[in-house]
């Protein structure tokens, strides 16, 4: 039997099963075999195509990437956000390499990133998919691009992203494994479980050839992120939802189209260049980014443009941002602004700054 037989032979079984208390535990095992079986599966299909990827500089302060099907206009977006000129006409797969645009906002250097459009199977091979997909992964940030007219391209992409391991909008769960040379598998709970049981933890560990170890979940969980724990190869990014094109929905449609995405959804007409402002001004929101300005001692302005750090950043890691050596030399710094109770307050390496912060790292000469 194939991989590909056993893959399909598993799915029917899991599609078969009712899930119950009493199947749950083979049910997860069932899972983890076949997780198992697409990780083989997929490392078979992407032997021997070393060199085939989309080679993709990564610059600026963060990396945000639009992904969608053909002709959702994902070309016409990054021409109206950044200074890229990417091809634009009306018909399917004109991207067919990656054209990156620098979007710049509030100071902040944002590299976007035109994809070629996914199509269905993408994440099984279809159409490059893999290695479009791969770009994804590396991204701070993913636009999901849908046209108003056809909506139900959303649940098709979601699909195409989880299955390469990418959960858009979620938490890595938090469970810890602790491998031991014996004992078997001890599962500690320190949460009431209603969508995992013991047994089921232990049936997947097994699979994975994982016979002593210590599990300790910190929350409920499903066999699904049980498996992704075990797996080590899921990515967590965050996302937006576009709704691209609304200007050619009647206020009836655009309605009811609203209500199928819970308001979920940021609403633009590339083309028409509209709410492309408000666009720019969520995906700073949504990198979770601060700027911190620099100040020499005894200077009264700052420098005018910031450095981007991520949010809960310290004032060690600015001065690695500035020089990689500053550390051994470093006295302390003053800091104005948010995180602080009064102008040039005195800090040390470990202060979390905030946004709109200014920063003077004073050194021992």
């Amino acid at each position: 039997m194939t991989g590909e037989e056993r893959i399909k032979e598993i799915e029917d079984e899991i599609q078969k099963t009712s899930y119950n208390k009493a199947t749950q535990f083979h049910i997860g095992k069932l899972k983890a075999k076949l997780a198992q079986l697409k990780e083989e599966d997929l490392k078979r299909r992407s032997s021997g195509k070393k060199g085939e990827g989309f080679a993709v500089k990564k610059s600026g302060d963060a990396t945000v990437v639009l992904v969608g099907f053909p002709s959702v206009g994902k070309s016409t977006l990054l021409n109206a956000m950044t200074d890229a000129d990417s091809r634009v006409a009306a018909y399917e797969f004109t991207t067919l390499n990656v054209v990156p645009g620098m979007m710049e906002y509030e100071g902040a250097k944002i590299q976007i990133l035109d994809i070629p459009g996914i199509i269905a199977g993408a994440s099984a091979g279809k159409g490059r998919g893999r290695e479009v997909l791969a770009i994804v992964r590396n991204a701070d940030l993913i636009l999901i691009l849908l046209d108003a007219t056809n909506i139900r391209h959303l649940s098709a992409l979601e699909k195409e992203l989880y299955s390469v391991g990418i959960r858009i909008n979620q938490s890595p769960p938090r469970v810890s494994i602790q491998k031991q040379d014996k004992g078997g598998v001890s599962v500690v709970a320190n949460v009431k479980l209603t969508k995992i049981d013991k047994r089921t933890v232990r049936e997947i560990l097994n699979v994975y050839g994982i016979h002593n170890a210590t599990v300790a979940l910190h929350e409920d969980i499903t066999d699904d992120q049980m498996i992704d724990v075990i797996q080590k190869n899921r990515i967590y990014p965050k996302s937006l939802i576009l709704l691209n094109k609304i200007d050619m929905l009647n206020p009836a449609d655009l309605k009811k189209v609203r209500e199928e995405l819970k308001g979920q959804a940021i609403e633009i007409s590339a083309e028409k260049r509209s709410n492309i402002d408000e666009l720019k001004k969520k995906i700073f929101q949504k990198l979770d980014v601060i700027r911190v300005y620099t100040k020499r001692l005894g200077e009264k302005g700052h420098s005018p443009e910031p450095m981007i750090m991520h949010k809960g950043s310290t004032v060690r890691d600015a001065a690695l941002m500035v020089h990689k050596d500053i550390i051994a030399k470093f006295k302390n710094a003053h800091v104005t602004g948010k995180s602080v109770k009064f102008d040039e307050q005195v800090v040390g390496l470990n202060h979390v700054l905030k946004d709109g912060d200014v920063l003077t790292i004073v050194t021992n000469r």
